[in-house]
């Protein structure tokens, strides 16, 4: 299956990483778009940071050359600030903007940021408005079905958007009130892409090749956005772009390159953030990487007390060779 575009930006093909706070940092983005990602999106970034030059949020918009077409995700209740975010950041080296409006955690939603602009449509069209107005690359956002059962509203909200110069939408199917539990609800989204003439990116409960192919099918979305099912499987993507093109599951990967890819993320996350925080942000990693795995509890609770790049080393060659055995 052949790639989209979003405003002049071509997307290669139809699968997405989506963006997840504390995983789909820089080493994890190349990693995946390595093994067949056709965008990527940055973790989301604090627009209000972004104004006061929040020396953290540097680190979160860095980007590499290899990694194109990548979107930077910002968030923020206050148009005039989002604004403001955008033209600061706009000559950065990333594709387009996204803007986050599905954020489901208590402290971003009470601050009337992420998915608590599923209850202010006006709002949430007001700082489209405004970042399209500022900025000259796209500007996307990232919505969820609703913000609760008494609020499901993604095909009009959707639609606010458009008219407000949204160039995407990535629709989560499920409410805010769901977070990630129960069944997402695919047929918000193919109301949604009913309702727009804009690309629609659909997200929900896609963990292999046959999920993502399904989803296209029942309804019309332009790609899929891989997002919970990505960590510790940045594979996921080379496997739903082979079912997607030819129908085929290719094989999982085998210990020894789980393990590879496990200590490959490790050398990139020390040469960005320097061994000490690597390594402690590698913990819930490796814990991905191996879930499954015969005594996976146990590496888990090894791996929680690493702290040097050698005894990471040691642990996944240790576990390798038990797999092999």
């Amino acid at each position: 299956m052949s790639g989209f575009k979003i405003g002049g930006v071509t997307i290669p093909n139809r699968t997405v990483l989506g963006p997840m706070a504390g995983v789909t940092d820089l080493s994890f983005r190349v990693l995946c778009k390595e093994q067949g990602a056709g965008l990527l999106y940055t973790e989301m970034v604090s627009a209000k940071a972004v104004t006061y030059r929040n020396r953290n949020t540097a680190k979160l918009i860095e980007t590499d050359p290899g990694e194109h077409p990548v979107a930077l995700q910002l968030f923020g209740s206050e148009p005039d600030v989002v604004a403001e975010a955008g033209s600061m950041l706009e000559d950065d080296s990333f594709d387009f903007f996204d803007l986050n409006m599905g954020c489901p955690v208590p402290k971003v939603v009470g601050n009337g940021e992420g998915s608590a602009l599923m209850k202010d449509p006006k709002r949430a069209a007001a700082i489209v408005s405004a970042l399209v107005k500022k900025v000259r690359k796209p500007v996307t956002v990232k919505i969820r079905k609703g913000f609760d059962d008494s609020c499901i509203n993604a095909p009009e909200f959707a639609k606010a958007m458009e008219q407000a110069g949204a160039s995407a939408v990535a629709v989560h199917a499920r409410t805010r009130e769901q977070y990630y539990s129960g069944r997402a609800d695919w047929d918000v989204i193919r109301r949604v892409k009913e309702s727009v003439g804009i690309p629609v990116i659909g997200n929900g409960d896609i963990t292999c090749g046959p999920d993502a192919g399904r989803m296209i099918g029942e309804t019309g979305c332009d790609a899929i956005m891989i997002a919970r099912a990505a960590r510790g499987n940045p594979w996921i993507f080379r496997e739903i772009n082979a079912f997607l093109e030819a129908g085929e599951i290719p094989a999982r990967p085998s210990a020894q390159e789980i393990g590879a890819m496990i200590l490959r993320q490790a050398r990139m996350e020390i040469q960005n953030k320097g061994e000490y925080t690597a390594l402690r942000e590698m913990r819930k990693h490796v814990a991905w990487y191996t879930a499954g795995m015969h005594g996976a509890a146990e590496l888990r609770r090894k791996a929680c007390a690493i702290e040097t790049y050698a005894e990471l080393e040691r642990l996944v060659s240790d576990r390798m060779m038990q797999e092999n055995s």
